[in-house]
């Protein structure tokens, strides 16, 4: 009894991790309110019927991906190095050299503009920020970090969202570059891109 018990475990913690994986997927390519159920569900090869199960709504399986990603990146990346990595998420076509994209602030964004997003985005925003201010010693820390975080939203919606201008086609090294020297006036801390 017990054998199959675990083995139930297992496949429930796999059912779950397919679900957040797939959402994760759909939800920064589409956004939250062109995401269906049943497109996640499929995505992932489960019956929507689990999505429901283990998450209780799209909404709670949407906080959960974005939570979860922003988490992860933020336990995974000093805070010097939070700005470059979450800007080459923004900015990249592909993976990490893990094989993985720091995907939240991206999934955020296309799920932000239909106003879905508020009570996750203000979380996601917090932890963001917070990283940031440790980047400064000055007495108006939080204020900095709110500011470079809206520049940083600010260019993920007009590359990744809205796709026009020269933002659209550059060269993620150059972004990063000019974004690092112009962020580092107000956060003096940061490292040059790339670490240099």
């Amino acid at each position: 009894m017990t054998a199959y018990r675990t083995a139930r475990k297992r496949d429930a913690a796999a059912t779950r991790q397919a679900l957040v994986q797939a959402a994760a997927v759909l939800f920064a390519e589409r956004g939250y309110e062109r995401t269906t159920v049943r497109e996640i569900a499929a995505r992932a090869g489960v019956n929507q019927a689990l999505l429901f199960r283990y998450f209780g709504s799209k909404q709670s399986l949407f906080e959960e991906v974005v939570a979860g990603e922003s988490l992860r990146h933020l336990r995974e990346t000093p805070p010097e190095s939070v700005l470059e990595t979450a800007l080459r998420g923004l900015l990249a076509a592909g993976t990490d050299e893990q094989g993985q994209r720091h995907r939240a602030l991206e999934i955020f964004l296309r799920s932000a503009v239909g106003g879905t997003a508020s009570r996750t985005g203000a979380l996601l925003s917090e932890e963001y920020a917070d990283a940031l201010a440790t980047l400064t010693d000055a007495e108006d820390a939080a204020l900095r970090a709110d500011l470079v975080l809206a520049w940083l939203l600010g260019i993920g919606l007009t590359r990744s969202v809205v796709g026009r201008g020269a933002l659209a086609g550059a060269d993620p090294d150059e972004v990063c570059a000019l974004v690092l020297d112009c962020a580092r006036t107000m956060l003096e801390k940061l490292p040059e891109a790339g670490g240099r």
